[in-house]
């Protein structure tokens, strides 16, 4: 059992594929409960202890969605000593379950949130 998450917008998106074939999904409107939420939705959806791998969308997207989505895969993947990968892009899901059947494992990911940070200067 494969899990795809996708936590880049106010909609989280989860997959869960079954040699390659898509067995369950999970698309709900997580907005400001993304932290509280996405890790009873993912052992909702799937065993965590079946898992063989994880797929995380890693941006461009939402600094604090990537954040979320992509600590949740990492501890995941670390926790169950399974592979990850990280993608983007409009094939996401796709692209990380041919990594993973071709045996790549990202160890972690981070993510990409498609630009430069904006800090700004204390006020003080």
């Amino acid at each position: 059992m494969i899990l795809a998450i996708r936590t880049d917008s106010p909609t989280a998106e989860l997959y869960a594929y079954d040699d390659g074939n898509l067995v369950a999904q999970k698309v709900w409107e997580a907005h400001r409960t993304l932290a509280r939420d996405l890790l009873r939705e993912c052992t909702e959806l799937v065993d965590v202890n079946s898992l063989g791998g994880v797929v995380i969308y890693k941006g461009p997207g939402s600094f604090t969605g990537l954040r979320i989505g992509c600590t949740v895969a990492n501890t995941m993947a670390y926790s169950q000593s399974i592979p990850i990968v990280g993608t983007s892009g409009d094939d996401w899901a796709a692209d990380g379950l041919e990594r993973l059947q071709r045996g790549e494992n990202d160890t972690s990911v981070l993510p990409d949130y498609g630009a430069e940070p904006r800090i700004t200067s204390p006020q003080k």
